[in-house]
């Protein structure tokens, strides 16, 4: 787990108001006993998730592709080719949508904005440094040309939910 304290508070609020303001519908299926609380989504969101990311077109048209995801800090981290089509999209429109699921066990749905954390020929994010080294501790130094083959984003939510219908499976050691 590499959240602080208050990045804790953060991620339990919004996913307390993102619940709140969300449809009686949604709130049928996700509730208090289906949830999951901001500290055991640190406990178990580790390591690299996959990720189902949506981007939209310049047409608006909807692209979803898979993705490496990498929760940290309360939120999700991910990369891609700086050729890629979500790449363009990102650039264009960073509005992105992720989704992890582990079968029937547990889904993370997440709505945010897709912020660059390396951009090409500019200061990168103060976070980069920190997240860099993870990376290639992770994926290992010598796996891309960091700075030129990939770029890195983070989602910075507004919306978040999780679906866990059995707490207990999740988090047993």
């Amino acid at each position: 787990m590499r959240e602080t304290p208050e990045e804790l508070i953060a991620l339990q609020t919004l996913l307390d108001t993102s619940l709140a303001g969300s449809t009686s519908h949604l709130r049928s299926i996700i509730n208090s006993d289906r949830t999951l609380t901001a500290e055991q989504v640190t406990e178990v969101l580790t390591g690299m998730c996959t990720l189902a990311l949506s981007t939209v077109t310049a047409k608006g048209e909807p692209r979803v592709s898979g993705e490496d995801g990498h929760f940290l800090h309360g939120r999700w981290y991910f990369g891609t080719a700086r050729t890629a089509a979500k790449a363009r999209h990102l650039a264009a429109r960073p509005g992105a949508s992720a989704a992890h699921m582990r079968g029937e066990d547990l889904g993370v749905f997440t709505h945010g904005v897709a912020e660059v954390l390396n951009p090409p020929n500019a200061e990168p994010d103060p976070e980069w440094p920190e997240l860099l080294a993870y990376f290639k501790d992770f994926y290992g130094g010598d796996a891309f040309e960091w700075d030129e083959e990939v770029v890195f984003y983070r989602l910075r939510p507004h919306w978040m939910a999780v679906y866990a219908p059995d707490i207990a499976k999740l988090t047993a050691r």
